[in-house]
């Protein structure tokens, strides 16, 4: 399922849920303040000033200015849209009577995780600041996944209030005796 069919939600929300019937889906994803369009604004309100101060210098004389201006631009482009993609990055948690689907991946699954709802657990680790939130993983006897680490403290206590209402909480434990 493309990850995009889900959001009926303002894309600054970072944790998401739809109920829809017996399946309830839980989208975590980082916090994407400034968009792909916010971003090109971004750099176009950098390039006049730099394109123009460029083709000055290069009409003086100076020539090599005008492309070192355009490699800056380039450059900055590119880590623009590295970053945009690194934040495309999203947690999809599927919630059914029998199942927990936990899928991760851009803009398509790259990994799933199946466990049975019935066997499966929340396993909470305290956190080691005041700062951190608590880290979170879904388990059961033979498998764990880990759910919502690039999410801050406020937001991991957020999904944690969403997940304690539809998991047990068998483990709350510095360290794991699974090994996944």
């Amino acid at each position: 399922m493309h990850y995009h069919a889900l959001s009926r939600y303002p894309e600054s929300a970072v944790v998401l849920v739809n109920q829809a019937g017996q399946e309830k889906v839980i989208v975590v994803k980082p916090n994407h303040s400034a968009t792909w369009r916010h971003n090109l604004w971004l750099l176009a309100a950098l390039a006049v000033p730099s394109l123009g101060a460029g083709i000055g210098f290069a009409l003086l004389g100076a020539w090599p200015i005008l492309p070192l201006a355009g490699l800056e631009l380039t450059a900055l482009a590119g880590a623009l849209y590295w970053v945009n993609w690194k934040l495309e990055y999203r947690h999809v948690i599927r919630l059914t009577d029998e199942l927990i689907t936990i899928d991760k991946g851009y803009f398509v699954p790259k990994r799933s995780w199946r466990f049975a709802r019935d066997e499966s657990s929340l396993r909470v680790v305290p956190e080691a600041h005041q700062w951190q939130g608590p880290e979170l993983s879904v388990h059961d006897r033979l498998s764990e996944t880990r759910i919502g680490d690039f999410l801050n403290r406020e937001e991991t206590l957020q999904l944690l209030s969403l997940l304690r209402t539809e998991l047990r909480i068998r483990t709350h434990s510095r360290d794991s005796s699974i090994k996944a």
